[in-house]
């Protein structure tokens, strides 16, 4: 699993105008190749007036599912340029359904490169796009004397809280980066003087916006 990896916030549209032809660009968080395929035919046949349905995606921890296709545009001109701004802005799990309306004014190839490609990367940023970070829940088991200094340096310190469990004992569950879990068991250790039970918990991904 990557440590850390961007893909878009959810699903999202966008339209801009070009030469008075309609780009309307659809955005869509897909993990499998089914999914991929589902999302386009749903705006194809949404859109099924339209002029083009043009789309690409990229799916897997290592780009390992990557298709363009240019629904009837000059070859290159449509989805390959749509699937380099995926690349471009490092995007997984991504899948992108641009829509044109023709509006009489041919574009020449460059013209449709950049057009495909600009109602792309507007479309991206109006879904948004989010940082999935691959995160360990900490469990940590202390006194209840302990309360108060263990969660007052949690709350002021990188790590975030996930949610406490009063039992027996107080129990801290926190999410810590994977690859910072040792620094996060030395530094709790050093905190409860060593009082603190830390067990690993589950393993996901938890996702933050970029701005």
């Amino acid at each position: 699993m990557l440590p850390h990896y961007l893909t878009v916030k959810g699903r999202g549209e966008h339209e801009i105008v070009i030469e008075k032809s309609r780009f309307i660009s659809h955005v869509a968080r897909v993990e499998t190749e089914e999914a991929a395929q589902a999302f386009i035919q749903e705006i194809k046949k949404r859109h099924k007036d339209a002029t083009h349905n043009c789309s690409a995606y990229m799916i897997g921890e290592q780009n390992q599912i990557q298709k363009a296709l240019d629904d009837g545009e000059p070859s290159g001109t449509a989805g390959v340029p749509i699937l380099e701004v995926l690349k471009k802005k490092d995007l997984k799990d991504t899948a992108v359904v641009v829509t044109r309306y023709f509006g009489g004014i041919k574009l020449g190839a460059g013209g449709l490169i950049r057009a495909y490609s600009k109602s792309t990367s507007e479309g991206i940023n109006t879904t948004g796009v989010v940082v999935r970070k691959l995160m360990r829940v900490m469990s940590t088991s202390v006194e209840y004397t302990w309360l108060g200094k263990v969660e007052n340096a949690l709350r002021s310190s990188i790590y975030q809280m996930k949610d406490i469990q009063y039992l027996d004992q107080v129990i801290l569950h926190v999410y810590v980066e994977e690859g910072q879990k040792q620094a996060y068991i030395d530094w709790m250790t050093e905190l409860t003087n060593g009082q603190g039970r830390i067990a690993e918990g589950e393993i996901l991904y938890l996702e933050e916006e970029l701005m």
